[in-house]
């Protein structure tokens, strides 16, 4: 008998090598400051979920986008945050994280007003979008790192050119074997898995010469391994709070990351696939603590692994904004208005609607 959607969910969740809780409950003390940075990213992230929404509003002529995460504009250190966010934890302790938004068949729920607080309405969603933002432009982004990738190659090929000349090869040879016999065999493919151990040799201005070619030869390779890819990025503390939402109301999940210029989106599904397949580390996704998210350990995938949902999107207007607090610190941050994103419908049909 085929699993279901739940079902699977919780079989993959077992299989991730993080050690995750499926039982975990949120504690801790409520933030006291709220910080201009968090008041940026916030505007930034309630941006980015209205592109989502007025663009599958906008397009698609027989799904439609609702609004479901918690949208209180309530900041640490506001009058009635730490009830906010107790009931936040209350709420992520029972029924896991809600996503940003639920998708519904047109032909289903029309234009009604939904019951949102009723299990049985949120139930009847085909799919579920968790929405996250990010300050690149991805076009941009990837022009940079193909070429800088392409000038760290070609400096890699200009040093084992000059390491290679009859008397520094033949000071290598004394040397180091070893490391002569890699740099002979490498190519253009293979630069970035050139491993040695750097030598120092003094003795000699020659030696000199050869140890300050291996030394940059090290510091292109060390370029060639940088992570060279935009991502989506899931706190690994976040796969259980999304795991108790699924295995409550049994909807299928998305992550959309959005850019300034487009936007991917990936089943939750694959985010936990990809993360326990090994092979796959270091070549599509990577593990980091990341000081964006406090310090928290985050999984950041390939944007490329998704598909490209919002295949352009207009730059919003932004401007500056002032929040004072109750002793009279002033906090300045960046508010965004307008934009535009243009649904690929035929990804979202195929994504969301056939994703099984």
């Amino acid at each position: 008998m085929p699993q279901s959607y739940k079902q699977t969910i919780a079989r993959l969740m077992a299989t991730t090598p993080f050690g995750i809780d499926p039982d975990i409950q949120m504690t801790g003390r409520p933030p006291t400051m709220a910080s201009s940075e968090f008041l940026t990213n916030k505007e930034q992230g309630d941006w980015a979920e209205q592109i989502v929404f007025k663009a599958i509003n906008d397009n698609s002529p027989d799904y439609r986008a609702v609004k479901y995460g918690r949208s209180d504009s309530l900041a640490a250190g506001d009058p009635g945050f730490e009830d906010f966010y107790q009931s936040y934890q209350d709420e992520l302790n029972t029924i896991g994280k809600r996503p940003d938004l639920l998708i519904f068949k047109r032909r289903v729920v029309g234009d009604e007003e939904l019951d949102l607080s009723n299990d049985g309405t949120i139930s009847r969603a085909i799919a579920a979008i968790e929405v996250r933002s990010s300050s690149f432009l991805a076009n941009r982004y990837s022009q940079f790192m193909e070429t800088r990738a392409s000038q760290a190659v070609q400096r890699c090929r200009e040093l084992k050119s000059a390491v290679l000349q009859n008397r520094m090869r033949d000071l290598l040879q004394q040397k180091s074997p070893e490391i002569l016999s890699m740099i002979q065999h490498s190519n253009d493919e293979t630069f970035r898995e050139l491993d040695f151990r750097l030598r120092s040799w003094s003795s000699s201005a020659e030696l000199r010469e050869l140890s300050a070619l291996l030394r940059e030869l090290k510091e292109q390779i060390k370029i060639l391994h940088k992570r060279d890819y935009l991502s989506i990025t899931p706190k690994i503390e976040d796969l259980a709070l999304v795991n108790r939402w699924i295995q409550h109301f049994n909807v299928r999940h998305f992550y959309l990351q959005v850019f300034f210029d487009k936007a991917y989106i990936i089943p939750f599904r694959d985010i936990l696939a990809i993360a326990s397949d090994p092979s796959k580390e270091d070549v599509v996704f990577s593990v980091e603590q990341d000081i964006k998210n406090q310090g928290k350990t985050t999984i950041k995938i390939n944007v490329q692994v998704g598909k490209e949902i919002l295949g352009r999107i207009d730059m919003p207007e932004h401007r500056s904004a002032m929040k004072e607090l109750d002793r009279g610190r002033l906090l300045f941050y960046v508010t965004f208005q307008n934009g535009r994103g243009y649904l690929d419908n035929n990804v979202f049909t195929a994504e969301i609607i056939n994703e099984s």
